[in-house]
């Protein structure tokens, strides 16, 4: 196997884009990440994209982007893994340019989520859960992550403002961010009166409906067309997965997925939870951040929430996490998000994250987890 680097990134703000459609975000993205990587041309296209059949009307987005961006005759294709489709995008695009089928290929992670009222985002989005045994029966995404917070917080004896750090931090972070959705910082008061999405979800422990795109070129690390000094070592690209319903669980408490994934991922990179710098997560409801960072390593079972008190996971803190906002307040555009994590953590191993960047960044890592954590994708991403 190839090494892999990444040579390019580019973003679009994550916001309701109401005059752009889903195929002029996608081009934008991808546009800046060839741009800032000083080429022209790519072997292949990966696009990471849930619901573009069931909110825009328009699937096959390989060969629809691809045709948009003047390079028809490249290989492209969709890849969906619910919430972890743009991750999973990455992951193989990693495995095209490692097997050495290809020299260089673009990612883009997209979705066009505002276009159409609540309901009917609601319905795409509980198709990341079991249709027949789940959606079918009235639970929503948000239901089911509630139930799971529910059940943490009897285990485990803790109460909603435990939780509380995990979207401070968060906001506080997406203030320097100017492509986040939501740059203002919350304080304890405003999260502990927020309305109940599903109890005991509230306001501000949900990531918002929105619409964006981020984009990423990689290349062979023998081959990087000039941007050796600014490219971004892919040490690490995994997948695993967990039963996709939550009741069949032998432990709806412990993320299986993310377990294997992590795993896998330290044993490729040949290094420990205690090597990474930051951690880009999963934060699209806040009882996904601490469960994840105990699946993960980076803390004992029920003990991630305490984790986050006393500024640990802030950008000075012992594990810097959402470092840009997180899905939390950059915002979830579901299937871009994956290629957004990645996106920022290279900007963050090459110090271009501003007031935002973890000092002496060096080792980062990025999680997109699909459905209730039913599809894991781990990058571990290393620096100069």
């Amino acid at each position: 196997m190839r090494d892999v680097s990444i040579i390019g990134v580019g973003q679009t703000p994550v916001r309701e884009h109401w005059e752009l459609s889903l195929r002029e975000l996608a081009v934008q993205a991808v546009l800046a990440a060839m741009q800032d990587a000083h080429v022209e041309d790519v072997d292949a296209l990966y696009v990471g994209n849930m619901l573009s059949g069931e909110l825009t009307r328009q699937e096959h987005l390989g060969a629809l982007i691809a045709d948009q961006l003047g390079l028809t005759g490249i290989a492209a294709m969709k890849i969906e893994a619910a919430c972890g489709a743009g991750g999973s995008a990455v992951h193989a695009a990693h495995l095209a340019v490692a097997s050495g089928q290809y020299r260089r290929v673009a990612v883009v992670g997209v979705e066009k989520m505002t276009d159409l009222w609540n309901g009917s985002v609601t319905a795409g989005l509980a198709m990341a859960a079991d249709g027949e045994y789940e959606a079918a029966n009235g639970i929503s995404f948000v239901g089911l992550n509630a139930m799971m917070m529910r059940r943490y917080m009897y285990e485990y004896d803790l109460v909603e403002e435990d939780f509380a750090p995990f979207a401070l931090n968060a906001h506080a972070n997406a203030v320097h961010n100017p492509n986040a959705m939501f740059r203002k910082a919350v304080t304890l008061e405003q999260f502990t009166k927020a309305k109940k999405v599903a109890d005991p979800i509230s306001l501000f422990d949900s990531s918002p409906i929105c619409d964006g795109a981020a984009a990423l070129i990689l290349s062979r690390s023998e081959n990087l067309n000039g941007n050796a000094a600014r490219a971004i070592s892919i040490a690490a690209s995994t997948s695993a997965t967990d039963t996709l319903a939550l009741h069949d669980r032998q432990d709806p408490l412990w993320l299986r997925a993310v377990e294997l994934s992590s795993i896998k991922a330290y044993a490729q990179a040949g290094i420990t939870p205690q090597d990474i710098d930051l951690f880009e997560l999963h934060d699209a409801f806040s009882i996904v951040a601490p469960m994840s960072l105990e699946a993960a390593g980076f803390a004992q079972r029920g003990a991630g929430a305490y984790l986050a008190r006393d500024g640990g996971i802030s950008i000075h803190g012992k594990l810097p996490i959402s470092t840009m906002g997180g899905l939390k307040a950059r915002g979830h555009p579901i299937g871009a998000s994956g290629v957004y994590q990645v996106v920022e953590a290279v900007q963050q191993l090459r110090g271009e994250a501003g007031k935002n960047q973890v000092p002496n960044a060096r080792v980062a890592m990025t999680q997109s987890l699909g459905g209730v954590a039913a599809t894991a994708v781990t990058h571990i991403l290393k620096g100069k």
